[in-house]
């Protein structure tokens, strides 16, 4: 959603200034950063007043981001709502959203949490189309507020399905064991913000390493929509490829989510890490026609986003599930780093003087590969084998 409106004001709206493009990534870029460190707010406003609450103020805020959008005029107010109020809002539903399914699952958790993030990829595949055709018809004004109003009415079912298995100071009964879970009281915020758990080596290893593949994480998706027309395509074209990017990473969420519970949830993330840079090395490097740059499109959806996928299951392994509060919260808040990748290949991009976009694929290459030996090195280091199922 985000590549394909900074495609549209890019060409529409801010075409007449010359560092458009780098500018208007940083929109999306406060986004993510706002969304990735709300983590810790998070667990204390849904520890003192349950998680409805939590969710319908997460869904007040995207919804005014939203609207509030539809009427700037300059590059810094989308910073401010797009970035800022819509990342608030959307940062309180996505960490709510995200760990509620480790209450309810244990040994199918992987396939549980590629079920519920493959969301992300069916909305990457209808809102694309929805903003095209909406900009086309009525601007990009009232393409905000129709994406405002459909996010109201989806939030609205968020608030109404996604529970609590032990609601915070409440006496509930376990649905397996018919045990009453003991009062819980609401946790301290330091509590919250023990950053303790960076003590342990082994989980240490795995956010530096999450940090640096996902780097190169969104940096197509922000891209792809100019790099299609750049290369002759309709912006129509733009749309579909970025559309078939997300409908890979749906179907690649739920594939890979029945792998790990197989193969192992860290040996599925390494799998995913390397065949991201081979997509990017091997593939985008060619990317010069409609048919490539889809192939590429399909490939990279896939495999690229396992992180977001297997971040729960592999962190819990990790610490135990006594600390995987603290320690979700503080992978998520260091993701927070990742958000600048793009900005980063954007800085890269213009700094060389290599043929347009070149800097991009190795930018996103090199990420994976990096945080491919790196995920290898630490399975190495939690089971002293290459070939042990984890």
């Amino acid at each position: 959603m985000v590549g394909v409106l900074q495609n549209y004001f890019e060409r529409e709206v801010f075409n007449h200034i010359p560092d458009a493009q780098f500018q208007l990534s940083f929109a999306g870029t406060i986004l993510g950063l706002v969304l990735n460190i709300m983590g810790p707010l998070q667990q204390i406003l849904s520890a003192r007043y349950g998680v409805l609450p939590v969710l319908m103020l997460g869904a007040l805020l995207m919804v005014l981001g939203l609207m509030l959008s539809s009427v700037t005029t300059q590059i810094w107010h989308l910073y401010m709502t797009q970035g800022v109020m819509f990342g608030l809002g959307a940062g309180l539903v996505f960490t709510t959203t995200m760990s509620a399914p480790t209450q309810w699952f244990n040994r199918r958790r992987g396939f549980a949490m590629g079920a519920i993030t493959s969301g992300a990829g069916i909305g990457g595949i209808v809102y694309p189309f929805i903003i095209n055709e909406c900009t086309a018809r009525y601007g990009i004004g009232w393409t905000y507020r129709i994406i405002g109003f459909l996010c109201l009415g989806l939030n609205a079912l968020t608030c109404i399905f996604v529970k609590e298995k032990y609601p915070r100071n409440k006496k509930v009964k376990a649905a397996e064991d018919g045990e009453t879970q003991p009062t819980v009281s609401p946790p301290t915020l330091r509590e919250i913000f023990d950053f303790s758990i960076l003590k342990d080596g082994t989980f240490l290893w795995w956010m530096i390493t999450s940090i640096i593949s996902t780097l190169g994480c969104f940096t197509p998706s922000f891209f792809l929509p100019s790099y299609a027309t750049y290369h002759g395509m309709s912006s129509a074209d733009g749309t579909a490829i970025l559309a078939v990017l997300s409908a890979s990473n749906c179907f690649g969420r739920f594939t890979l989510g029945f792998i790990c519970d197989r193969v192992g949830r860290l040996n599925t993330h390494i799998i995913a890490a390397f065949i991201s840079a081979a997509a990017a090395f091997g593939i985008w490097t060619v990317a010069y026609d409609y048919n490539t740059v889809m192939a590429f499109a399909v490939v990279y959806g896939i495999f690229s986003t396992s992180f977001y996928l297997l971040v729960s299951p592999i962190t819990a392994t990790i610490v135990g599930i006594e600390k995987f509060p603290t320690a979700l919260t503080v992978m998520l808040f260091s993701n927070a780093i990742s958000i600048v990748g793009p900005n980063i290949a954007s800085a890269i991009e213009n700094a060389t003087d290599a043929e347009p976009y070149f800097a991009y694929k190795m930018y996103v290459g090199a990420c994976y590969a990096l945080g491919c030996l790196l995920l290898v090195g630490l399975k190495i280091k939690m089971t002293r084998s290459i070939f042990t199922k984890i």
